[in-house]
């Protein structure tokens, strides 16, 4: 009879917790260091969803250690994590990672993408990709390509793109992307992979010559320029994307739910033409294809980061 009572008591504390109006308490959203561009698109959305839904959103620069918060945060749909590329690739990067990018996460929706774009010097004797890729071959391992930091997104388009053209390049970290653009503008390295929005002066000014954009599609945010798969190397993609998650313990309800709002507030014409300003463009995908392009990324990117024996500690 106590058994019975029990069961009897679960089931009722299980409908009840169902038929609580989500949100009943603030919702908090971890996200990148505070300043950066995932920092400005996590305030975007949390502003938008405080609207929605009519509860505070707060937002919680915590870096990388907040994939490690969210992912043992209890699935009420709560506590949010808005984050990139860094994070379901850490596990490649780092020797310790305290959560599993596929196990702990339930994707809720890829929120915006921007593409890198493959730049020259001035000085660089090479006007496509085409003619780089042979430079590169003439001049074998004294090309050097310049990067924002070791694990970077620019560092493994750059990667990528010397493992595909079966190229010998040297790779040269500085200590951000302000010190490597300064660096290749001077002439210290030949390329390099910046975000589109960080390169877009200096292409206008001519102190760098674009060659392509490494998204699979021509990019609005690099208007003119072709794609590096289309220009000799077919199959080539690399973009910095950000996207939300929620723990995995979280009811596909709940997700649902946090994908059509926060994809309501990505689509708004205002939304999306404030985040094309700041060198991203919106997607807002459903949390299936979200999640297709995360293990899709980790598969490929994972591979080429351990055949380079590229680690950031």
């Amino acid at each position: 009879m106590k058994k019975y009572h029990l069961i009897l008591l679960l089931l009722f504390l299980s409908i009840t917790a169902q038929g609580q109006p989500f949100p009943s308490k603030p919702i908090r959203i971890l996200t990148t260091e505070a300043g950066g561009g995932g920092d400005l698109v996590a305030r975007v959305i949390g502003q938008g969803l405080s609207s929605a839904l009519g509860q505070p959103v707060v937002i919680d620069n915590r870096g990388l250690r907040g994939g490690e918060i969210v992912a043992k945060a209890s699935g009420d749909g709560h506590t949010l994590l808005s984050y990139g590329n860094p994070l379901w690739l850490a596990p490649f990067l780092h020797t310790h990672v305290a959560f599993d990018p596929l196990r702990d996460f339930a994707p809720v929706t890829l929120s915006v993408s921007s593409p890198n774009v493959l730049v020259v010097n001035s000085s660089t004797a090479a006007s496509s990709v085409t003619e780089l890729i042979a430079l590169a071959r003439s001049k074998k391992g004294r090309l050097n390509f310049a990067s924002s930091g070791v694990g970077s997104s620019n560092h493994l388009a750059a990667e990528l793109f010397r493992s595909m053209a079966n190229i010998d390049l040297v790779h040269v970290p500085y200590k951000g992307a302000g010190p490597a653009l300064t660096a290749l503008i001077g002439g210290e390295t030949q390329l390099m992979f910046p975000s589109a929005g960080s390169v877009t002066a200096h292409l206008r000014s001519g102190k760098l010559k674009g060659l392509a954009v490494t998204s699979n599609e021509p990019s609005a945010l690099a208007p003119g320029l072709p794609t590096v798969a289309a220009s000799g190397l077919p199959g080539y993609e690399s973009s910095l994307v950000l996207g939300v998650f929620a723990p995995s313990s979280t009811p596909v309800r709940l997700t649902n739910r946090l994908n059509q709002e926060i994809v309501k507030v990505l689509r708004a014409p205002d939304v999306k033409e404030k985040l094309f300003n700041t060198g991203v463009e919106v997607v807002g995908s459903s949390p299936s294809q979200f999640a297709t392009r995360v293990q899709t990324e980790m598969k490929r990117l994972g591979k080429l980061i351990r055949d380079a024996g590229i680690r950031t500690d």
